[in-house]
């Protein structure tokens, strides 16, 4: 009986965490943008591709052109970003959690179209997107 308790715990908390991952972002006010929408926002609305994984993640590989602050810095460093206030900005790191964070830090210091890569930088290069290598 007592096993079958903790497995049936198990697959509820499985089927939450996997509802969060798939309507957390929307719930939250983060607005998604998967790899070819990021694309389209890059090349026609000249968006900024923001980075915010640790510089030894970056130096692995990153989306071309974008610009790297990591999270922990993104508070203290939002004064670069300033002229991207009214602009697109694409936020990344490895998987779309980071990113997530980053995206609330942004909308609330009056940034008004941020977006998060959904996935990341992982679903980017599932996608055969180009990646900079260092």
């Amino acid at each position: 009986m007592q096993n079958n308790l903790g497995l049936f715990g198990l697959a509820v908390i499985s089927g939450v965490m996997l509802l969060w991952t798939t309507f957390g972002g929307r719930l939250s006010g983060v607005k998604e943008v998967d790899s070819v929408g990021a694309v389209q926002l890059m090349n026609h609305r000249d968006a900024l591709v923001l980075d915010v994984r640790e510089d030894k993640e970056v130096a692995a590989g990153r989306i071309p052109n974008s610009k790297h602050i990591p999270l922990g810095q993104l508070a203290s460093r939002l004064q670069e970003l300033t002229k991207y206030k009214e602009k697109p900005v694409v936020i990344s790191c490895r998987s779309g959690a980071r990113s997530a964070s980053a995206c609330r830090t942004l909308a609330k210091s009056g940034f008004t179209e941020v977006y998060n890569l959904k996935g990341g930088i992982l679903a980017w290069e599932q996608a055969n997107m180009p990646v900079e290598r260092k």
